[in-house]
């Protein structure tokens, strides 16, 4: 059996290509929202199912729930772009879902715009925290956010405004392509429009405020951008840490120990499909995590409250893992180091003597590098400048 998936515009029924006007008249069954399934003519004979709320377990079951008939599904624009079509695909398979899509809003936007679509970001917020938008707000950043809810972009708005951008430009375009098109417009700081539409997409010309210092993606923050109660990677030995670490897009990384959450903040800063799960036993630190996630742009860092190794049981398989303290936990090299698959990434910082002897151990067991970083930070000395030397850390990177 295969699905049909039908991307729809807001021009409706009138802005359907041939090809997707015989694909739904020849249907059997129509699955939509309500919204969808009105701009069908009634000429149209298939039963109309509309979706439930929530729409998951419908999906999962819709080839059983209609054994033998030509089901069609109706799409909000392309329905591969954040599209109910990619949902489908996920759960049967290419091969069971064809796709007759429509112009979806990201093209109709930058054509009203005239902005070049390879040069424009998109960010998805439907059904999930608007702070994912921060990671790509950086001065003459052009983004396009998808949002789920008439209130997206003054939520959008008031998060750039909230984190030093409230000189950006925002447009708020809805309805794009049917007869009720519209546009409301403004900056961040100054967005006067609480509700807009529930078919809205808002684009943003990034600006920064004076004053302002903008984030990269690059690692390497400053310490300041994390709340902390000084159990810290610092800045310079977070980058050098990060860069044995590899990230890499849709990896998955085990931050254990994780203090202020620093390491998996900004491994999953890196690319929006990279993962982390930050393990900490303290749960105050945990807590401040989860905090510092949401502030910098990574909500969906999973933080697990617990001690290692007995917390990394459940926990999916990882592609690198870092473990920034408590090298010296009985059997907690060996479970990450099981845990890992051939060509995964194991980093560990000492700066013990004791923690220094494990990791000599584990070198001359199963190799890799051994790379002792000592920094110094220039400091007032009197009337003079010196130099005042942090603790040197000793830093063990193996691929398996």
């Amino acid at each position: 059996m295969t699905v049909t998936v039908v991307g729809v515009g807001a021009d409706g029924w009138e802005g359907l290509s041939p090809a997707a006007q015989r694909a739904v008249a020849a249907a059997q069954v129509l699955r939509g929202s309500a919204r969808q399934l009105d701009l069908v003519p009634p000429s149209v004979a298939a039963e109309r199912v509309p979706w439930p709320s929530p729409m998951a377990p419908a999906l999962a079951a819709l080839i059983a729930d209609h054994p033998g008939r030509r089901v069609v599904v109706l799409a909000s624009g392309d329905p591969m772009l954040s599209g109910v079509g990619t949902s489908l695909v996920r759960l049967f398979g290419a091969d069971a879902v064809e796709v007759v899509p429509h112009p979806s809003s990201v093209t109709l936007a930058c054509a009203r715009l005239g902005w070049a679509l390879e040069e424009t970001t998109v960010v998805s917020v439907v059904g999930r925290p608007v702070s994912l938008v921060l990671p790509h707000a950086t001065p003459g950043r052009r983004l396009l956010v998808l949002g789920s809810d008439t209130r997206t972009p003054a939520d959008v708005a008031a998060l750039l405004a909230g984190a030093g951008y409230g000189g950006s430009r925002l447009t708020a375009l809805a309805q794009l392509g049917g007869p009720a098109e519209r546009r409301f417009t403004g900056t961040a700081a100054g967005w006067s429009h609480p509700e807009t539409d529930p078919l809205v997409l808002t684009a943003v010309e990034v600006g920064a405020d004076p004053g302002t210092v903008p984030l990269p993606t690059v690692p390497g923050l400053p310490d300041e951008a994390y709340a902390s109660d000084g159990q810290l990677t610092k800045r310079d030995v977070r980058a050098v840490t990060l860069a044995r670490l590899a990230p890499l897009p849709g990896q998955l990384l085990w931050d254990v120990g994780a203090g202020a959450g620093s390491i998996g903040i900004e491994w999953m800063r890196v690319h929006p499909t990279c993962r982390a799960v930050a393990v900490e036993a303290d749960p105050v630190r945990a807590a401040r995590i989860a905090e510092n996630a949401e502030r910098l742009g990574v909500p969906d860092l999973r933080v697990v409250h617990g001690p290692a190794p007995d917390a990394l049981v459940d926990l999916p398989g990882p592609d690198a893992v870092f473990v920034g303290g408590g090298a010296t936990t009985p059997l907690l090299l060996d479970a990450v180091w099981a845990a890992l698959p051939p060509g995964g990434r194991l980093v560990v910082n000492a700066v013990t003597v004791q923690s220094e002897a494990v990791l000599a151990e584990w070198h001359g067991r199963v190799g890799g590098s051994l790379t002792r970083l000592s920094v110094a930070h220039a400091q007032p000395v009197g009337g003079f400048t010196g130099w005042k030397s942090a603790m040197p850390v000793t830093i063990w990177s193996v691929t398996r």
